[in-house]
């Protein structure tokens, strides 16, 4: 009997070490869960888009498309344009870029090769009020892809808070810190050299040829990137990108006319060659010259470079 009761009692204080036992370790599971969802809630982040939309991460992403030359070429300067696995048709900088899978035109993207892909973040951009692609790229959300909108800079500002907002993007802050601080480096470099110009030479910027003739007015992007250059810009009474004639042109009589046309034969011969225009000052001194029309154009980590064309352009003995 009293063996049969030590049986018993041995049955129970097992059953109990047992229970015990599954208590200490269901209660380690949660600790251990629990202290995963620490590190994840720790280590996870939000960024803003310009659409106001606050985009969550739960680490760097790895995998990218940009639908933005400009941006692409961010990425590039970040150092992590290799993690881009899907570009525009005008992703043409830095010579890497133009390795990369084609997803868009610049206009529209292939939603389809963008979800095969499969990538960690689609880096969009948006003008403001342009519902078509702001619908389709809701749509590459739906189907589960993190999309960070950025709208398309129109000052230099604009560009460095692209920058830095992509390089939050990619954990990167520190780089985007430095990238700016060299680009406003170099900006500051060339405006030095031309500070001492006392009468700024009137210059005509030429973005179109004929018949359809435009240049950039007031309120744009090139327009900042005269005054950096300390140029005068003969059409700056204009809003936007204009639309003038050759009449318009000829009567502001220009010292030196830029085109960054980049399409057709020789756009300086042909602007030297236009009838009616031998009265103008720059085609007398053949003052008429190229500007690589993606740096000049294109805004992005370049805009330093774009400074400098300008003013190697217009005052070359400063650069000598």
């Amino acid at each position: 009997m009293k063996k049969m009761f030590k049986l018993q009692w041995l049955s129970v204080l097992m059953l109990a070490l047992v229970l015990v036992g599954c208590g200490a370790k269901e209660d380690i599971n949660k600790e251990t869960i629990s202290k995963e969802d620490q590190q994840v809630e720790k280590t996870s982040y939000k960024v803003k888009d310009d659409r106001g939309v606050e985009v969550e991460f739960a680490a760097a992403p790895k995998t990218i498309v940009s639908l933005q030359p400009s941006n692409t070429e961010i990425l590039f300067a970040l150092g992590v344009g290799d993690k881009i696995v899907g570009a525009t048709e005008y992703d043409t900088y830095p010579e890497e870029a133009q390795k990369i899978e084609r997803v868009s035109d610049s206009v529209k993207f292939n939603s389809e090769r963008i979800l095969a892909l499969k990538p960690d973040v689609v880096i969009a951009y948006t003008t403001g009020g342009d519902e078509e692609n702001l619908n389709a790229l809701k749509g590459l959300e739906d189907a589960g892809i993190k999309v960070f909108a950025i709208q398309s800079a129109k000052t230099f500002d604009d560009v460095y808070g692209d920058i830095q907002q992509i390089a939050t993007v990619m954990g990167i802050k520190d780089k985007g810190d430095k990238l700016n601080d060299d680009i406003k480096g170099k900006i500051a470099e060339v405006q030095a050299k031309v500070k001492d110009v006392k009468e700024p030479k009137n210059i005509y910027l030429e973005i179109s040829p004929k018949p359809d003739i435009y240049t950039p007015g007031s309120g744009t992007f090139q327009q900042e990137i005269l005054d950096a250059a300390n140029v005068k810009n003969v059409f700056a009474d204009l809003k936007s990108w204009a639309k003038v004639s050759e009449e318009d042109i000829i009567s502001k009589n220009p010292d030196v006319i830029l085109t960054t046309v980049n399409y057709g034969k020789e756009p300086v011969a042909e602007i030297l060659s236009r009838d009616g225009w031998n009265s103008i000052t720059a085609i007398q001194n053949k003052a008429v010259y190229s500007i690589d029309t993606d740096i000049s154009n294109r805004p992005g980590p370049r805009i330093g470079e774009a400074v400098e064309l300008i003013a190697k352009a217009v005052y070359p003995e400063l650069f000598k």
